[in-house]
């Protein structure tokens, strides 16, 4: 029987699934065309304004899902994230104490913060120390994130500055609208050989009943990384602009962007302002502020420094061979004596995510290539069973905003988050689906035709969070922990295995996947947890062989579409799409998993015969090539393609991955890619997850422990 039920996107509409969600919105940046309020000293007649101008407001509405059971209840009364873009535009240097009277409704930000209307704020009085300089034309950011409806969408804000010297405020009334067309996602590209990035990617929803036409587009750099905080204005790039569809024209309903050939660019904050043309030629400017960093794709073992006897696991070359087989190249760790000093880490490179304090020490040319993140405050939302206000995890990050550090924080529970959205520069997430901690209310599920577990929670549940993480981040990219084998956990509620089954751990990692992560952490590959769960290092390896023959495109693309499909009115399969100029990538996940009342795992079905619709944007076209990837090889599949929409027939169950290729080749660049990290693989001569006696070796150093 076919399903009973597919809920097909339009290609514009929101990636996550709409009826789990409410009041899902986009971030969007607006430029407006506002008029500053006259200053108390000069007449309205005189025609002079004050020294700050509104050029744009970036609103990233909150999301709040309702799939998430919880024991708490839920709150529903969504806010937003605010960022405004104020230019100075005065003949001379303007001076912004962090005393200076600012307002938002009246109320200074600190009253704000007190009353709980807003989460936290990055305006002048946060800062503190030295005024802010901000040169005749300079660009500065300044941010807040309300927490409920009344600092939510289709609200206003009058901003008002005072500042000294001038006898009344300048007002700046802030819309914050709901978006309908944003940048959805904005990532720093570049080579192996430079931690600088050379060229940036930048993706665009237009939602508006009309087309926009992609005209040019500008950053905004400081002097140096001290100034962060005023930006000045580069020249506009228009001719370098690499644009998707190739005649820049967006239509409505549908997505497109650009690759921005930028020459090396610095590791610090910036704006990004992208200039369209409507069908009218009026122009639409959006908005971005965020670090720059060259994006890769990381793959973290977590906490993969630990006593050895004597010495340190980062010493022992056999369990750095291991994590080195399965594609890992970050861990929850800095400087290492005996490692990172050494030709170990040449060899077995494991970049860092730590404090990376003190600061001189990790922010030089030659450490850099070594860093991943900056993450040492754990799980605020926790806090140890006392959660830490997002202000205080905002200031304890605020020293890295001068450093050429970028930033990470690990975001625990969905039903709170959106308070703590973009206080770091790349978030991340934990959450776990079987026999672990988690905020969510495992036995509140009703799943399974009424059946309740406590050992396990729905696995698409990760796909879930991953997409409401993104969309609070946006254009951010996100991270995502993911659940590997772990020697620690118990088993829950009956189930005595206390770490994912393969199955489990495959699923949980595409969902986090299928929604555009740009790196993986996993939790927690330590030698005693891998020696504890030996076969799960074989699975884990094929997940970061199918990374990296991939990661291109996770890199370049952003996620255009989420939908559910039902048979017989039961959950069969999720099917998402990640789309940038390359092609796309069609993720297939297997819904049809049953809890298993004996064993207490999850079980899978054989592969079932399935036909899966796919929208992508107009720029996936023309289609040159369509296959089906995993670790083991590339297969056709047998599929047409009309007006938008690839239909693949197939026989899949748990996770199929299928590649739309936009230019002809990538089938043997795909493979060629493949065969390269099978032989890396094979070069070590380490394999403990198919040889017994390699895997004898790890389970005796794991006993020194």
């Amino acid at each position: 029987m076919g399903p009973d039920r597919l809920i097909l996107q339009p290609p514009i509409q929101r990636s996550m699934n709409i009826a789990a969600l409410t009041r899902c919105r986009r971030a969007v940046s607006v430029r407006t065309a506002l008029a500053v309020a006259c200053l108390g000293f000069a007449s309205c007649g005189s025609g002079h304004t004050g020294p700050l101008s509104l050029e744009g407001v970036h609103v990233v509405p909150h999301v709040q899902s309702s799939e998430m059971r919880y024991r708490q209840k839920t709150d529903f009364s969504l806010g937003a994230r605010v960022e405004v873009f104020l230019r100075n535009t005065s003949p001379g240097t303007l001076v912004i104490p962090p005393t200076a009277d600012i307002r938002a409704r009246g109320r200074t930000p600190e009253e704000l913060l007190t009353a709980d209307e807003w989460a936290w704020h990055d305006l002048p009085s946060a800062w503190g120390g030295e005024p802010l300089r901000l040169p005749p034309g300079g660009l500065t950011v300044w941010s807040w994130n309300g927490k409920r409806a009344p600092w939510g969408t289709n609200t206003q804000a009058e901003l008002s500055v005072l500042l000294p010297g001038l006898s009344a405020a300048v007002g700046l009334p802030v819309t914050i609208n709901d978006p309908t067309v944003w940048l959805s996602a904005v990532t720093c590209l570049g080579s192996t050989a430079n931690v600088q990035p050379d060229s940036l990617m930048f993706h665009v929803v237009n939602r508006r009943s009309g087309p926009l036409r992609l005209q040019a587009c500008r950053l905004w750099l400081p002097e140096n990384n001290t100034t962060w905080r005023a930006l000045l204005p580069q020249p506009w790039i228009s001719n370098r602009l690499d644009r998707f569809p190739a005649d820049g024209v967006i239509a409505p309903n549908d997505r497109g962007g650009a690759r921005v050939a930028t020459g090396p660019l610095p590791l610090t904050y910036a704006a990004l302002e992208v200039r369209f043309a409507d069908a009218a030629g009026k122009p639409v400017t959006l908005w971005a502020h965020q670090r720059i960093k060259r994006e890769v794709f990381d793959i973290s073992g977590g906490w993969v420094a630990s006593k050895l006897g004597s010495s340190n696991t980062l010493h022992a070359v056999p369990y750095l061979q291991t994590l080195a087989r399965m594609h890992i190249n970050a861990g929850m760790h800095q400087h290492v004596p005996g490692y990172s000093d050494t030709p170990l880490f040449e060899k077995y490179p494991l970049k860092y995510m730590n404090r990376l304090q003190p600061l001189d020490q990790y922010d030089t040319d030659h450490v850099l290539p070594r860093i991943h993140a900056v993450e040492f405050l754990g799980e605020p939302q926790y806090g140890g069973g006392k959660p830490v206000p997002p202000q205080e995890c905002w200031k304890a990050f605020s020293p890295y905003a001068p450093t050429r550090l970028p930033t990470s924080v690990t975001h625990s529970e969905e039903r709170v988050w959106r308070f703590y959205a973009g206080i770091s520069d790349y978030p991340h997430y934990d959450a776990y689906r079987v026999t672990a901690p988690s905020p969510d209310a495992w036995s509140r599920y009703d799943r399974w035709d009424g059946q309740r577990i406590r050992w396990g929670s729905p696995l698409e549940t990760i796909g879930e969070m991953s997409r409401a993480l993104r969309e609070l981040s946006r254009p951010r990219p996100t991270a995502y922990w993911s659940q590997g084998p772990h020697h620690d956990w118990e088993g829950y509620g009956g189930r005595k295995r206390g770490s994912p089954t393969a199955d489990e751990l495959r699923l949980q990692a595409y969902h986090g996947l299928a929604s555009r992560i740009t790196s993986l952490y996993w939790f927690n590959l330590s030698l005693r947890s891998l020696a504890t769960f030996p076969d799960l290092i074989e699975p884990m390896t094929r997940i970061g062989r199918e990374i990296r023959m991939l990661e291109d495109y996770y890199l370049e693309g952003d996620a255009v579409g989420h939908e559910r499909l039902l048979r017989d009115g039961r959950l069969d399969w999720d099917l998402d799409v990640v789309a940038g100029p390359r092609g796309a990538l069609l993720f297939a996940l297997d819904l049809n998993y049953k809890p298993d009342p004996k064993d207490r795992v999850f079980q899978f079905g054989p592969p079932r015969a399935a036909t899966f619709r796919f929208r992508v944007p107009a720029y996936v076209s023309p289609v040159a090539e369509v296959f089906r990837i995993d670790a083991d090889g590339l297969t056709q599949v047998g599929h047409t393609v009309d007006r938008g929409i690839v239909e693949i027939r197939d026989q899949a169950s748990r996770v199929a991955v299928y590649v739309v290729a936009a230019i002809p080749g990538e089938w043997a660049r795909i493979e060629a890619r493949r065969q390269a990290l099978v032989a890396a693989e094979d070069s070590l001569g380490f394999d403990p997850g198919r040889n017994p006696e390699d895997l004898a070796v790890l389970q005796e150093m794991a006993r020194k422990k």
